[in-house]
């Protein structure tokens, strides 16, 4: 807004016009936002983010693409993978929200990157290119929703790697709103920052993390997290391919 103000000055015997400007306000304001509520929003005006840096993957798409540019049927890829014809299908109508552990279980079954299948850049980097990285700024990443978990892929445009850091805010309670319980080649570590995470495993009993607690352990043993409590549990883990 520009206000026009009437000064007088003596010396010079008239009076001018000046003009001062008042700064433009915000409309509304911001709440602070836990990690669990910072994936759905934007980023803050000093680092900035491409607008469809958080969007949705058709992975159901991608996949079919993937399985009918290799001529492969359905039985091909489920003796591939491990994932039976029929979920698989499921998968491709995008009528079956596959898991992470399902992803990486199609991924290695297909040999090719777990990022490449869930990533929102279909853009691979050069293997083997020295001194690579890769940055993700607070609230970036490639989403990819179950009925059980949140997940926020990390770091998914730097491809060919076998380490792939996630950001999951586990809405799953009870183990039995899994369809089947997580298996798959690799060794997975596991930090909580929010919440409580119950790790259930076919091998031990129940294991209670609180926020700052980590685990490391092999995956190859079937599965699966929960959340204790009314609060969801927000966890940063890395998926490592075996």
């Amino acid at each position: 807004m520009i206000q026009t103000l009437s000064t007088s000055f003596p010396m010079l015997g008239r009076r001018i016009k000046t003009e001062r400007r008042e700064p433009l306000r915000r409309r509304g304001g911001m709440p602070e936002l836990s990690w669990a509520e910072q994936g759905d929003t934007i980023e803050p005006p000093e680092v900035p983010r491409p607008a469809d840096d958080m969007r949705a993957v058709n992975i159901g798409a991608r996949l079919l693409k993937l399985r009918k540019g290799r001529r492969l049927t359905l039985q091909d890829v489920s003796a591939l993978t491990g994932v039976s014809a029929s979920a698989f299908s499921k998968i491709e109508r995008n009528e079956l929200s596959p898991t992470i552990s399902t992803m990486q279980r199609i991924a290695h079954g297909l040999d090719v990157e777990l990022a490449t299948l869930v990533s929102s850049d279909e853009d691979s980097n050069s293997p083997g290119f020295p001194g690579r990285r890769s940055i993700s700024r607070a609230g970036s990443g490639s989403k990819h929703a179950t009925g059980t978990c949140n997940n926020v892929l990390l770091c998914a445009d730097l491809k060919n790697k076998r380490a792939t850091p996630i950001l999951t805010t586990v809405t799953a309670r009870s183990p039995d709103e899994y369809a089947s319980w997580a298996k798959s080649e690799a060794e997975i570590f596991v930090m909580v920052l929010e919440g409580t995470l119950v790790v259930h495993s076919r091998l031990y009993e129940p294991l209670e993390l609180s926020k700052g607690d980590s685990v490391y352990y092999d995956a190859t043993t079937e599965h699966t997290w929960t959340s204790k409590g009314p609060t969801n549990a927000v966890v940063l883990w890395v998926l490592v391919d075996l």
